[in-house]
């Protein structure tokens, strides 16, 4: 039988122990500490619960292998968008998608549209409200629009220089 490892609550359980060593050497600066972590707790909580609702939507009604197949030679702009929306709503360590990219060029993607879909990856929809919360709608608006732009830029970059 394979041992099953918590590294989360490893490090829950080192946070807990510093807690308590802390709270023995002081005890105002511990009870500090936690009032400080309850309220960043209550502060995120309500974005972490529209984080797991947004999840599960775009689970539920957008499946990325639908929006993926649409990247043959004939694509063009079309592909470009498709690259980028595929991009951004796929879910997963990357290397969960190794095999399906490869299937996908295997059977005539556009690299340039496979380049796009790996670096729109950057952005991920649930985790942009957490963004909003910590650095504002200006900022995660400029930083998810330059995203996009560069995505474009290195598939079309890659592109170029492949065919030299």
């Amino acid at each position: 039988m394979k041992k099953i490892e918590y590294k989360g609550l490893k490090f829950l359980y080192v946070v807990i122990f510093t807690y308590i060593v802390l709270l023995l050497f002081d005890m105002n600066n511990a009870i500090h500490a936690v009032k400080i972590f309850f309220s960043i707790l209550y502060t995120l909580l309500p974005i972490f619960i529209f984080i797991i609702l947004l999840t599960a939507l775009i689970n539920y009604f957008l499946k990325p292998k639908d929006i993926i197949k649409h990247f043959g030679e004939d694509s063009g702009k079309r592909g470009i968008i498709y690259a980028l929306l595929a991009g951004i709503i796929s879910h997963g360590p990357m290397y969960a998608w190794y095999g399906l990219i490869s299937e996908l060029r295997e059977e005539g993607a556009k690299d340039e549209l496979l380049i796009i879909f790996f670096y729109a990856r950057a952005i991920k929809i649930p985790m942009l409200p957490f963004m909003i919360g910590i650095f504002g709608i200006p900022f995660t608006i400029i930083i998810t629009i330059y995203i996009l732009l560069f995505a474009i830029i290195q598939g079309k970059l890659f592109s170029k220089l492949y065919k030299l």
